[in-house]
């Protein structure tokens, strides 16, 4: 922030540029990688409209959780399996990304 201006007269500078801002109320963002997923909690968003581009500023309490297998393996083992993604993902998340003993554990 600039200093000895308040909030309102920075809104209103940033609006004179083409600078629109709005507050997201979220409850979650998950950001998901190739290896990982980034969990923030309690998330601050802000989103930042400028010359039709928007951009989203994100603070919060962050989690990592490494992935063990993707959205296409839970896929795949609740099909075969007949079951539920959540119980698949159960199952995969128990076997350490194992497809086919998560398939045999859920069809006992």
């Amino acid at each position: 922030m600039m200093p000895n201006m308040d909030p309102k007269q920075m809104a209103k500078l940033m609006k004179q540029m083409g600078i629109n801002t709005n507050e997201i109320r979220a409850k979650e963002v998950v950001i998901e990688t190739e290896d990982k997923k980034i969990v923030i909690e309690n998330p601050q968003v802000v989103e930042i409209s400028m010359q039709g581009q928007k951009s989203y500023q994100i603070s919060g309490t962050v989690k990592e959780e490494e992935k063990l297998f993707s959205e296409e393996d839970v896929r795949m083992v609740a099909e075969q399996a007949n079951c539920t993604p959540a119980e698949a993902a159960k199952a995969l998340k128990e076997t350490n990304g194992d497809i086919a003993e998560a398939i045999i554990r859920l069809q006992k």
